[in-house]
């Protein structure tokens, strides 16, 4: 082997444990990027889950907003019939005197 194939190969090794070297560093970050995707998949269920029970509790909440307003439009209707009634018992009384 000659002087210039000796230094051929030394430079060959340099390269390649250099390659070596990022190759593994590479391998890391992609691993701990694996990691962070599995956290955030994981946040990402959560938060669909808790916005399904939100979703849940704002239909409930918009069903029993409808049924109080179904409430007071019942008894603002029951007054408005009482107030006729009395109208029409007034009209009725001054029609017999």
């Amino acid at each position: 082997m000659t002087e210039e194939d000796k230094k051929l190969l030394h430079t060959f090794e340099g390269k390649l444990r250099q390659l070596l070297f990022l190759y593994e560093e590479l391998k890391k970050e992609n691993l701990s990027l694996r990691n962070e995707i599995d956290r955030k998949n994981a946040e990402i269920a959560q938060l669909e889950c808790n916005n399904k029970e939100l979703e849940a509790k704002y239909i409930n909440l918009k069903n029993a907003r409808i049924l109080s307003i179904n409430d007071n439009d019942l008894r603002d209707t029951k007054q408005r019939l009482a107030k006729l009634v009395r109208e029409v018992d007034k009209c009725i009384a001054l029609l017999n005197e």
